[in-house]
């Protein structure tokens, strides 16, 4: 199929990037010789992943690029703005705590999460720390031993920190600043692993307790001791320098790679993080981009033990640290360890991932062939509800190959004050589908609205307006409230459905989470604090009035008790009237 216009790559590195019918870039990846690498999907047979996306290829793209390196940059900023499907997504790409110490204006400590590491003069962060409750325990450990700062407002005198000696007093400015660099150069030696800093300072205080006769705070002091011992000498690794790495391993099997990172700081093994995820490209090539994607969001240590198998220059200049490959001795061994941890996390989740498979991308292939779609890869969900009759609102949510994809889901506030689910379910297509094709934004293949033949209808005359040609469903639960119907668009006829099927509880899976979507909405709009939720669904109070009436009022009860006179002061009087009737039915709920 595409062998005349493979003749053309030229035998030089750069990216490719697959695109499905629809135009839509699917796959992005690197190659070293973008001839080879292209041909190679062309030819031959694949199996899994790999034979699913060439199945979807309709053309194919590259650009080239003068080194293996600015393909490699290429690949990963075409990956953050396409986000294609067949790329690596790091389902538990969850943060790591740390401990971050912060110099100026004042000394401070504190536990933090960030989604994007940045460097800074100002701090110094010191983890990860996968034991949540540890890494907060060191921090309050250290507030009680050394007179950090602890307030986060600046008083205009010396608080009880001060005079119980926890603080310096930095709101006087007049502080000892000796003591502050004393301080300073410990806490930073013990955080770089230097134990017997802190050991030594709690002892001196258990023993000036003792000797003033306070055995309460020797005691506790004392467990603080013991707690040091067992937190930060255990699963002590025998390398003998306290330089901070991380070492991968990874296992490949049945088309998944297990990645298992462990993270090594000040010579002990603190934890580690584990990822699996189906490949579709060269292991080389999905690994450093399961690299860089990981780095993005975690520190960046000193260095990164792993295997032959990838680039290390490449990634050494991608990430600016160094990459080694250990051949012998303790590090050889944390190595194979890690390649052994790896093996182990997929031969233990390969069922439930198959089992997780059958509910995703099986259940949304049956749907797809189901309804005779040439592909299913997104799904827009619907649903109306109104509060009490009145102030509509609206939810959409995105399933993506059988996931949620929640960074996608929308909530509406409707212009409509009245229990009119088709005009409410036309406004929120027309201007969900309407910004769609005037940002460029995704186009779904299939369309669900919550309820039957009135709401498809709907759906189908914003269709028509705007001109496009995507398949309507509806879905319609029973007197029990539980999904029951699917309705076909085009002939409004019900498509059988057994119950037992993996496609009927797909469905019902989503069903359950737009309306769970639209709940949480209404929740929020209701909740006491949300008085900003609650002004965002009252026609003709924008940005400017709400922020005055945020100012006047500060609360939803100070705006219910205030009479509609001092309303009119800020806003008209018909709005101030439809938002006493509103604060009224809500308080009846």
């Amino acid at each position: 199929m595409f062998k005349e216009k493979l003749s053309l790559v030229p035998h030089k590195p750069g990216s490719y990037q697959m695109k499905n019918s629809d135009g839509v870039i699917i796959y992005v990846g690197k190659a070293k010789d973008l001839k080879k690498r292209l041909s190679s999907y062309f030819r031959g047979t694949h199996t899994g992943k790999t034979a699913k996306m060439i199945s979807e290829i309709a053309d194919f793209t590259y650009i080239v690029a003068s080194s293996e390196l600015e393909a490699f940059i290429i690949e990963i900023n075409l990956i953050k703005k396409y986000d294609p499907k067949y790329n690596i997504l790091l389902k538990d790409d969850k943060t790591y705590p740390y401990i971050e110490y912060i110099k100026n204006p004042y000394p401070k400590l504190k536990v933090s999460r960030y989604t994007n590491i940045k460097k800074s003069e100002n701090k110094k962060l010191f983890g990860p720390y996968p034991n949540a409750y540890a890494a907060r325990k060191i921090v309050n450990l250290l507030n009680r031993i050394y007179p950090l700062k602890k307030c986060d407002s600046m008083p205009k005198e010396v608080c009880l920190y001060y005079h119980i000696g926890q603080c310096l007093g930095y709101c006087t400015k007049n502080y000892d600043h000796s003591k502050l660099e004393e301080m300073e150069k410990e806490i930073l030696s013990f955080l770089n692993g230097n134990e017997n800093v802190l050991k030594n300072r709690l002892l001196k205080k258990i023993e000036e307790c003792s000797n003033n006769l306070n055995f309460e705070m020797a005691l506790e002091l004392k467990k603080d001791l013991d707690y040091v011992e067992i937190v930060l000498t255990k699963q002590k690794v025998e390398l003998h320098d306290l330089v901070n790495r991380d070492i991968l391993g990874y296992y490949l099997n049945n088309g998944y790679v297990s990645a298992q990172i462990f993270f090594i700081r000040n010579g002990k093994l603190v934890g580690g993080h584990n990822d699996i995820f189906p490949i579709v490209g060269e292991l080389k090539e999905e690994i450093e981009e399961y690299l860089i994607k990981f780095y993005a969001r975690h520190e960046i240590p000193k260095e990164i033990f792993l295997d032959e198998l990838c680039d290390k220059e490449l990634l050494s200049n991608m990430l600016n640290t160094t990459f080694t490959t250990p051949l012998k001795g303790k590090k050889k061994e944390l190595l194979d360890m890690a390649f052994m941890n790896a093996k182990i996390n997929l031969d233990n989740e390969m069922t439930l991932i198959e089992k997780d498979e059958e509910r995703t991308e099986k259940a949304n292939e049956e749907l797809r062939e189901l309804l005779n779609l040439e592909h299913l890869n997104r799904i827009d969900l619907f649903d109306n509800s109104n509060l009490f009759g009145d102030f509509s609102v609206s939810a959409m949510v995105v399933f993506k190959n059988g996931v949620p994809a929640k960074k996608e889901y929308r909530k509406f506030k409707i212009s409509i004050d009245k229990n009119d689910d088709y005009n409410t379910m036309k406004e929120v297509l027309y201007r969900r589908y309407y910004r769609m094709l005037l940002e460029h934004l995704e186009k779904p293949d299939l369309i669900i609205v919550d309820g039957g033949i009135n709401q498809i209808n709907a759906c189908k005359e914003i269709m028509q307006m705007l001109n496009l040609d995507i398949k309507i469903c509806g879905l319609r639960k029973n007197d029990k409230h539980m999904t029951n119907d699917l309705i076909d668009g085009d002939t409004l006829e019900e498509i059988p459905l057994i119950k037992t099927s993996n496609v009927f509880h797909y469905l019902t899976r989503m069903q359950d989470e737009v309306h769970r979507f639209t709940i949480n909405y209404h929740r929020q709009i209701r909740s006491k604090g949300s008085i900003s939720s609650v002004l965002d669904n009252i026609d003709g109070i924008g940005e400017k009035r709400k922020k005055e009436l945020i100012k006047k009022f500060g609360s939803v009860a100070k705006m219910k008790e205030a009479p509609t006179e001092e309303l009119e002061k800020i806003i008209p009087k018909n709005i101030a009237d439809n938002l006493k009737e509103y604060l009224n039915n809500i308080n009846k709920k």
